[in-house]
């Protein structure tokens, strides 16, 4: 179960990787204008709000990445954490900005809480 775990938190961290590069580098551009369906005006005025949003994945990127090397209890501490503001943030974006965000950011982030918490 922990290999599953483990497997499960690095996918939650490489999708807020890429989160932050649609945001912070690509978000003027084709594939972060498709993101989230913007055209180049609207790209243009939003995107140091989508930089900051991006820099903000990538925190969490960050502590999950922290929390698979630390060891334990630490590590396993760190990656409940990050699991939770991940769940936390995808279930407010949902609310606030776009329901796809619970199924594409809040719902991975529940299964890896999940299998952490069974594998701990």
């Amino acid at each position: 179960m922990e290999i599953l775990a483990n497997v499960l938190v690095v996918a939650v961290a490489a999708l807020h990787v890429y989160i932050l590069v649609m945001e912070m580098f690509l978000w003027q551009k084709k594939p972060g204008m498709g993101f989230h369906g913007f055209d180049a005006e609207m790209a243009q005025r939003t995107a140091p709000m989508a930089a900051n949003q991006g820099l903000y994945n990538g925190f969490l990127a960050a502590g999950l990445v922290w929390g698979l090397i630390a060891g334990d209890p630490t590590g396993y501490r760190v990656q409940i954490f990050f699991l939770a503001c991940v769940i936390v943030a995808g279930v407010y974006g949902a609310v606030t900005a776009n329901r796809r965000i619970l199924v594409a950011q809040a719902l991975p982030g529940a299964l890896a809480l999940a299998a952490v918490l069974v594998a701990g």
